[in-house]
Order: structure tokens, then C-alpha cells, then sequence
């Protein structure tokens, strides 16, 4: 079986993207004009709507959904389910603030045609529009900020369990039930542990590589990470898993600082640990602000501190609540 643009359909969940929903459509317009593109838009508040109903004079293919639910996993199910027609085989899902290489379409149905898998992910390379931003996409490009995940900065191809969204047969899509949207994070690592506990496989092209833009505030980031850490938290108690190494780190670290400056009022020693992790995040500024020659780079340990922390705390929270996902 030979899949075609005309057997694609790209699902592009918005919320508030007014000022890059514009450049997305005409891109993917562009590198997929016999594609069906669906913008399923959570409620926006600025231009978002009235710019893609004005986009779809010149995009004919271009269709438009209201997602009341606004999650991301809600949307893309909803694309599916109003879009979603015989004729369409492979759902490709884009988010409106990410930037796509030209032949972004072209690989991913390329790695369909050339493998029997039910998924193909990506790689991200993160990017920064501000200051903050641009230490915050130095440092979670690196192990310390990723903890050696294959899709945040890597380069590798080949069979992977995880990585970021692009590619989904739609005949697995249906089969495995989608995504669960109960799930706002973490709902594209709930649905890989799905897909491959149901014996699909998982492509990674380390070549159809895109650019995520970062949050730009210390805040914005640290609200995102302690979701990311409440979606694998509920990803664990939905399946009975135990969380990877890796994802336990952050956890241990947070539970090690908190009990050090409590114990340090009797013992007060027990700064010499919250000291070293304050200088090595000093360190870690100072070395990116070096490797990217430019002031910028002294956020990168607070964003490290926010990304760690807060996931660590999102994750905890919800393990301690008891919280699952039945």
C-alpha cells in the first residue's frame, strides 16, 4: 500500500495563535495542497478564528471546528471524527507554534511508505523569541535539561516508544481509541504506551526535525513543566508504570532540597546540598551565557530550576493525591 497527500489528514489544535497560526497553514498549505487541513480551535481570544476564516478563501482544503473542551487531545480526536473520512489514512498533527522544514509531509509519508509502523515522530530543536527564552531552549536542548529524551535536540533515527508527534496511521488512531482526553499533558506519551503495548511501532526521523518556540517568562515555564509532570503522573497511575530514571531525578532532587532547609533549622550543615545545587545552576548560566556569547544565556540555570522543580512538584502533587485516569 502507497500513501498520498490526498490520503492525509493534518489536525492543528489552536488556542491564542494569532500571531503564527497564519504562516503555519500556508506552509503546510504549500508542502500538502491535496492534504485536508483541520484547525480545531479551543475558544481563542484574539484573531486566531477570524484569521483562518479568512485563510480558507485561499486554502480550499482548509476546514474549521470550535473545540468547547479547548485541550489539544480533544481536538485532534474531534479532527478525526468530523474530518476524518475513508479516503484519509494518515493523520498528521502540527502545532501552530512550532516551524515545519519544507518537506516536512514528504518525509513523514515517505517513512510510511518505506516502513510497517503505526507512528512516526520527530525531533524538536528549541528556539527562543526573548531573553529568557533563549537560555530556556539552550539548556533543555541538553541532557540536563532533557534528561537524554531522543526527540528534545537529538539526532537519532530508527524504532523508538516515545517522541514528539507527527505522523499516526489513522487505522491505529481508531484502534487504540485515540487519545485519551481526559489527559491536557502528556496525552502523546499515554497514547504511544497504548499503540505499542498493542504491538505497533514507533519511527523516529531524525531528519524532519522542527523548531519549538519556548515559553518566554520563568512563570509561563514553570506552569507548563507542572503540567507536563501532572500528565506523567497520570500516565503512570492509568497503567500501573513506574517512572523512568530519568523522570525520577527531578523528584528525588526536589524531595532532597525541601528536606535539607527544613532539617538545616537543627542541623544546619544541611545547607551545604541546596548551596551546591544554587552554584551548580550558577554554573550552568555561566557556561551557556559563554556558549552563547550573549547575556541571554544566564537564564538558562533559573530554567533549569523551573523546569526540574516544577515538574518534580506537578508530578508528586498528583501522585500523593491519589489521582487517576479511569
Amino acid at each position: 500500500m502507497k500513501f498520498n497527500q490526498k490520503s492525509i489528514l493534518i489536525a492543528v489544535p489552536t488556542l491564542n495563535e494569532e500571531a503564527n497560526i497564519s504562516a503555519c497553514l500556508n506552509g503546510l498549505y504549500e508542502q500538502a495542497p491535496d492534504a485536508t487541513i483541520v484547525v480545531v480551535d479551543g475558544n481563542s481570544t484574539d484573531r486566531t478564528q477570524q484569521i483562518v476564516r479568512e485563510l480558507m478563501h485561499d486554502i480550499p482544503s482548509l476546514k474549521f471546528w470550535k473545540n468547547d473542551r479547548r485541550i489539544q487531545s480533544s481536538g485532534v480526536n474531534m479532527a478525526v471524527s468530523r474530518c476524518g473520512t475513508q479516503a484519509h489514512e494518515i493523520l498528521i498533527r502540527c502545532d501552530a507554534h512550532a516551524v515545519y522544514p519544507p518537506d516536512f509531509i514528504a518525509l513523514i509519508l515517505n517513512d510510511f511508505n518505506a516502513h510497517d509502523i503505526a507512528s512516526v515522530v520527530v525531533p524538536m530543536d528549541a528556539t527562543g523569541h526573548n531573553a529568557f527564552a533563549k537560555g530556556a531552549a539552550w539548556i533543555v536542548d541538553t541532557v540536563l535539561g532533557n534528561g537524554g529524551a531522543k526527540h528534545r535536540g537529538g539526532r537519532f533515527t530508527g524504532l523508538v516508544d516515545h517522541g514528539h508527534h507527527a505522523g499516526m496511521r489513522l487505522d491505529w488512531f481508531r484502534s487504540v481509541g485515540g487519545y485519551d482526553t481526559d489527559f491536557s499533558h502528556n496525552e502523546d506519551a499515554e497514547y504511544d504506551y497504548r499503540v505499542t503495548r498493542a504491538g505497533g511501532k514507533i519511527w523516529m526521523n531524525g531528519d524532519a526535525r522542527i523548531s519549538y518556540h519556548m515559553r518566554g517568562s520563568l512563570w509561563a515555564l514553570q506552569r507548563q513543566y507542572f503540567n507536563y509532570g501532572r500528565g506523567r503522573a497520570r500516565t503512570c497511575a492509568k497503567h500501573g508504570l513506574r517512572p523512568k530514571f530519568r523522570q525520577s531525578l527531578p523528584a528525588v532532587n526536589l524531595f532532597l532540597m525541601l528536606a535539607c532547609m527544613v532539617g538545616a533549622i537543627w542541623l544546619p550543615w544541611l545547607v551545604v546540598l541546596p548551596t551546591l545545587y544554587i552554584l551548580t545552576l550558577i554554573g550552568i548560566s555561566l557556561v551557556a551565557a559563554t556558549k552563547l556569547r550573549n547575556l541571554s544565556g544566564l537564564w538558562a540555570g533559573p530554567a533549569l530550576a523551573a523546569m526540574h522543580n516544577a515538574w518534580a512538584a506537578g508530578f508528586v502533587h498528583t501522585r500523593l493525591r491519589g489521582v487517576s485516569c479511569a
